[in-house]
């Protein structure tokens, strides 16, 4: 089994959505919480806002998608560790400062089919 957590936070801090360092200073947070290490990561700045951050992680990948003009990010988490705790979710409204979010989880069935 693998885990996949689709996180929406909106109402977010619109500078911070904005700032490529602190995105990623929150995305090394967030990628260690879950016990995972970075593999390779790849970041953009979009002009004139918005920020792109991606990640391989040891574990999948790990995604956050700004649009600061909206106090919007999507975060994708996917891993596969079985279980991907709510508190992932929660500390990611936390570091961004949303007013509020929401957090699905998808689990994919990872097995040799014939």
């Amino acid at each position: 089994m693998a885990g996949q957590l689709f996180v929406d936070l909106y109402g977010c801090d619109e500078g911070l959505l904005d700032d490529m360092e602190r995105i990623t200073d929150i995305a090394h947070e967030m990628v260690a919480e879950i016990g995972a290490q970075i593999v390779e990561e790849c970041m953009h700045k979009f002009q004139p806002i918005g920020v792109t951050y991606i990640a391989v992680i040891t574990t999948s990948h790990f995604s956050i998608h700004t649009w600061p003009e909206y106090g919007y990010a999507a975060i994708d988490v996917f891993s596969c560790e079985e279980e991907l705790p709510q508190k992932l979710a929660d500390r990611l409204k936390e570091a961004f400062g949303a007013k509020s979010a929401t957090a699905n989880r998808f689990v994919r069935n990872v097995e040799r089919r014939a």
